[in-house]
């Protein structure tokens, strides 16, 4: 035998358990160190700013002042839907107002109901069929209000009752 194979026959063979701890100390160091990052607001996401306490309120925005609104409910409204059976369509909704122009606003409550009852008699069964019927509805609505009271009176048409029977 030579000199050359009689070295190698005698050096053991590594188990690698050095290289795998000293692995896994990177990694858990990489994740301490990534969590702190994080958390101590370095980075733009994460951290302080997008972090809540237990009461799901921002720790370091002031609250926001909540908008001055008042509701208005619309009395509900039923409605035949043009298809080859006889189907029914309940509508009830409310309107989110401006608190300067709540007045206003019910005053024209019939104007606003008349809207509401030709918009709704004139949707096919085929409008109300889409996944997006009730999000177009309310567009559709809010625009004709809006119309009828004036723009910036009526924030919003909240659907409480839409049931198709």
């Amino acid at each position: 035998m030579t000199d050359a194979t009689a070295e190698q026959a005698e050096t053991p063979v590594k188990s690698g358990k050095k290289g795998t701890i000293i692995g896994l100390l990177l990694a858990v160091a990489g994740a301490g160190g990534g969590y702190f990052v994080t958390t101590s607001g370095m980075l733009p996401f994460g951290g302080k700013h997008v972090m809540e306490n237990a009461s799901g309120l921002n720790e370091t925005e002031p609250l926001k002042v909540l908008p001055n609104v008042d509701f208005i409910d619309l009395p509900p409204v039923v409605v035949s839907v043009k298809a080859g059976d006889s189907r029914h369509l309940k509508f009830h909704a409310q309107l989110e107002v401006n608190s300067d122009y709540i007045d206003d606003v019910e005053m024209m409550k019939p104007r606003i109901m008349d809207v509401l009852n030709g918009y709704l008699r004139a949707v096919e069964m085929s409008d109300l069929e889409d996944s997006l019927a009730l999000m177009r509805i309310r567009g559709h609505l809010l625009r004709r209000i809006e119309i009828v009271v004036g723009e910036g009176r009526v924030r919003d048409v909240l659907v409480m009752e839409f049931v198709l029977n």
